[in-house]
């Protein structure tokens, strides 16, 4: 379980309080404040605050620009021709806070997005649950022969029970290790700074999470792609659905344009204006190298 009964406990007496404000709330996010959202199999996304809507980005962008919106008539389409022109500063004027637990092998890859303002669980002061993340058996996979960032093939049978039997032993025994180290009898017990050292990384830790708008987008572009990492994506796509209920419009356009628009090169755009005159390009008279060229042909949807 993700929460244990105190903690959903405390959410609960969080989301009885109500308080009185003149800022503009999102009926969508105030659903959210402080629930979890359960992700893998012991972590969760919260959000603790937010500032801003679709409005403030709207508000941003006619101050910034003054009478040169005057041609878009709604606040839909102004967002959209943000979006689309890759402006970013009006969606810099909305800010989220989220409460994250994961585990560090995740917060590893998640942390490398240094955008955002951070501040993690301290091991040296206190000391980590024994909880680990363990993969579903469907989640278990070989390496890719094709991708070194990638996952190949299901393991099945044999295989998948002797690799579980392991990350579970593993962890229970390196947990174990961590709480004698701490605990010595008769005598002071290691530093905690220095026992978490023999812990594995996939060990779940926690961090608040503080971001704008526009650098949350390019997270959620890379991270809740298909061709991330599982155990990150998982915690993108719960923070996808988080975000189409806080600003629908901006949400709308940037998975129109981001999550589901593609980008083309020069010589992309040369064999796209050659394939709809008629003539049938091949890679080896595109220009393009082999991976841009499989990268191309996914973009349309194409095998070759």
């Amino acid at each position: 379980m993700p929460l244990t009964p105190d903690q959903q406990a405390e959410i609960e007496a969080a989301r009885s309080g109500e308080s009185m404000t003149l800022r503009a709330t999102v009926p969508g996010m105030e659903a959210h404040l402080y629930r979890a959202h359960e992700v893998l199999d012991h972590g969760f996304v919260r959000v603790i605050d937010y500032m801003g809507d679709d409005s403030a980005i709207v508000q941003a962008a006619r101050v910034s620009y003054g009478k040169g919106t005057k041609a878009v008539q709604n606040d839909a389409g102004l967002i959209r021709y943000l979006m689309r022109h890759w402006h970013s500063t009006p969606f810099e004027m909305c800010e989220i806070k989220l409460h994250v637990k994961l585990p560090v092998f995740v917060a590893r890859q998640w942390i490398r997005h240094r955008t955002a303002n951070v501040n993690e669980y301290s091991a040296r002061y206190s000391i980590l649950d024994r909880e680990f993340y363990i993969p579903a058996p469907e989640q278990l996979a070989a390496q890719s022969s094709v991708n070194n960032q990638g996952r190949g093939a299901v393991l099945e049978g044999e295989e998948a029970a002797r690799v579980l039997d392991i990350l579970r032993a593993d962890s229970t025994r390196s947990y174990d290790n961590y709480e004698a180290m701490l605990s010595q009898e008769g005598q002071e017990g290691l530093a905690r700074e220095l026992a978490r050292m023999n812990l594995p990384a996939n060990v779940y830790t926690q961090w608040y999470w503080k971001v704008d708008l526009h650098n949350l987008f390019h997270f959620l572009r890379l991270r809740a792609d298909a061709h991330a990492q599982y155990e990150i994506r998982v915690y993108a796509d719960a923070i996808c659905r988080i975000v189409a209920d806080w600003v629908p419009h901006a949400y709308a356009a940037f998975e129109d344009y981001r999550l589901g628009g593609a980008q083309f090169s020069a010589r992309g755009l040369d064999c796209l204006r050659r394939m709809l005159a008629g003539e049938t390009v091949e890679q080896a008279h595109s220009g393009m190298s082999p991976g841009e060229w499989r990268e191309f042909r996914a973009a349309l949807d194409a095998k070759g």
